[in-house]
């Protein structure tokens, strides 16, 4: 593991938002992160500490939405947030397309594109959540609250709820 290894977009922007404070503690592993399972894994924290940054299609329009690791989004949910009639799942090339970024390293902020941005609630429950650097072998912490902002999000309660 080192401490380098961003995607120079994400670089781009964590200069842009005056977060270069955040270079030293970006994490490269050798092997993928590409799932909240590998990342919480390789770093050595719960599974809800990593956040995912999924895109969906609302209506045809992506959205961002955050999610901790160990949930699912329900889309059900985000579709009544957001008022639009269909929510799906975007694929990898409209991820791509949108964010810059392959499925797996997406960050929750520094795309390719302005979208539209949901964080659930429960990523509040940590002090420090981790997130993708820009690519599937990087990721870095950050208080959830602060990425929250910095992602521009809304808070929002879209995790599906277990039974």
């Amino acid at each position: 593991m080192t401490t380098t290894g961003a995607h120079p977009r994400f670089a781009e922007a964590l200069d842009a938002l005056g977060l270069g404070d955040l270079y030293p503690r970006i994490r490269r592993f050798p092997d993928a992160t590409r799932t909240a399972a590998e990342a919480a894994a390789a770093i050595g924290c719960d599974l809800s500490q990593i956040c995912k940054s999924l895109i969906f299609a609302a209506d045809g329009v992506p959205v961002l939405v955050l999610m901790d690791g160990a949930s699912r989004v329900d889309v059900g949910l985000v579709r009544k947030e957001l008022g639009a009639e269909k929510v799906t799942r975007a694929d990898a090339g409209v991820v791509r397309e949108t964010t810059g970024y392959a499925i797996g390293g997406v960050p929750p902020f520094g795309h390719r594109t302005r979208t539209r941005v949901l964080a659930d609630r429960g990523l509040l429950a940590h002090d420090v959540v981790w997130a993708a650097a820009g690519t599937p072998h990087t990721v870095f912490p950050m208080a959830p609250a602060e990425l929250v902002e910095r992602a521009g999000a809304m808070l929002v309660d879209v995790r599906e709820r277990t039974v």
